[in-house]
């Protein structure tokens, strides 16, 4: 047997179920994007098989389409083993046990509104929630991967006095994110991707005629993109300038970087009229970003490396006055014999 395995068994295991999983959304994310840049969400026409069969000939769209169901498949079972390793282990809190029960509802919703976009035939609603179920769910894997994660205990939380400042504006970031990611849905399934065709404008104006519902709709979504922007470079700032962890200060400049790099994506995926690559990645790295975002939100609760040196600095010195004292007890009692 070798060394160190059975340290390594008893170790918990759940916290890296939940990490994997979160890696695996942002995959299954990135993959469903591909399904509709090529349009394959109706190669197969029937659900929950494929051309009534589990193991259809996985050529054109049926590749993807079904590819997709499969790693979807895939993620129910890898969140399902996640969730029972936090009932079979301790968590650190309490609540891990009940809101992993409650992504494996929202798994199973999304899984159904998958199979109900199919057999009406992609309805714009449906469609457009069964993508906004998939962020959802990847903001609440991120928060039980994070909360779990072996090193919440490593000092890598906020200042004291920079808890509150950088936790209302990463929460604030995070939803205003999820919003623009549901707005963003909405954008791909009307068909309203190249309803502005030219960018950095729209319509060859900075404010077009906003008289047509796509137009409203992708214009809506450049104008959330920039007060977005906005919020991600407030947030990186505060991180990285007064959280006093290391942890927060790259997460601070991560979040910046991948939120230059949607905007990039954005305008070559209007400019390369919504080519697979772009439209793809411009998903993913929007995944990516309310991943970073919730992350940082979730961090501020995690205690502040200072926190423990004070402690310990705290118990030395008492433990030196302890020392002090018993000296002095003894070389009193020493003169005390002496005097005898």
């Amino acid at each position: 047997m070798p060394p160190g395995y059975l340290a390594a068994m008893k170790k918990r295991q759940h916290p890296q179920a939940f990490l994997v999983t979160v890696l695996w959304t942002l995959g299954l994310l990135f993959l469903g994007s591909v399904v509709h840049a090529t349009a394959s969400s109706l190669a197969c026409p029937d659900w929950p098989t494929c051309f009534g069969t589990l193991v259809p000939e996985m050529t054109g769209g049926v590749f993807w389409e079904h590819l997709h169901r499969l790693v979807a498949g895939g993620l129910i079972l890898l969140f399902s083993a996640a969730t029972w390793l936090a009932f079979r282990e301790a968590p650190r809190f309490a609540w891990v046990r009940l809101w992993a029960l409650v992504g494996i509802g929202l798994l199973l919703i999304q899984a159904v509104l998958g199979g109900v976009t199919v057999l009406l035939r992609l309805p714009d609603a449906v469609s457009t929630s069964h993508l906004a179920m998939a962020f959802l769910f990847l903001a609440l894997a991120t928060i039980l991967a994070v909360a779990t994660s072996e090193g919440w205990n490593q000092g890598v939380g906020p200042s004291p006095a920079a808890v509150g400042p950088i936790r209302k504006s990463a929460i604030a970031a995070s939803i205003l994110a999820f919003l623009q990611s549901v707005l963003g849905a909405t954008v791909r399934h009307t068909d309203a991707g190249m309803a502005c065709p030219d960018v950095p404008l729209c319509l060859g104006e900075w404010i077009p005629p906003l008289h047509h519902p796509l137009v409203v709709l992708h214009f809506g979504h450049r104008v959330l993109g920039v007060l977005l922007l906005s919020a991600v470079f407030w947030v990186g700032h505060i991180a990285f300038r007064r959280s006093g962890s290391r942890r927060l200060r790259i997460l601070g400049v991560a979040i910046v970087l991948v939120a230059l790099g949607q905007v990039l994506l954005g305008f070559l995926s209007v400019y390369y009229r919504l080519a697979v690559g772009p439209v793809a990645l411009h998903t993913l790295f929007a995944a990516t970003l309310l991943t970073l975002l919730v992350t940082i939100s979730v961090l501020t609760w995690a205690p502040h490396q200072n926190a423990g040196e004070g402690d310990g600095r705290r118990n030395a010195g008492a433990g030196s006055e302890s020392s002090k004292a018993g000296a002095g007890t003894a070389l009193t009692t020493a003169q005390g014999t002496d005097g005898r």
